[in-house]
């Protein structure tokens, strides 16, 4: 099969290990304020936001964002 055309990928990044919100947050929407930049990710990543927490007692206490998570940088994108 031949594809006629490729459609735009939404842009994404895999976190640093140890990455949290805000230092990703720092890195791809520099342009932002800290808090809006946050809130945005968060809104566009709900697949993680909204993840447990890992344990008290784990390395990543409080972080929800894993090295494996794929981290949406852009809203999603409007149909063509």
């Amino acid at each position: 099969m031949v594809a006629t055309h490729l459609s735009k990928v939404r842009r994404s990044i895999l976190p640093h290990a140890g990455d949290s919100w805000a230092t990703i947050a720092g890195r791809e929407l520099s342009g932002l304020s800290e808090q809006e930049a946050v809130a945005k990710l968060q809104s566009w990543n709900l697949h993680v936001f909204m993840r447990a927490p890992a344990p008290a007692e784990s390395p990543r206490a409080g972080n929800p964002i894993l090295p494996s998570d794929v981290i949406f940088v852009e809203p999603p994108l409007a149909k063509a």
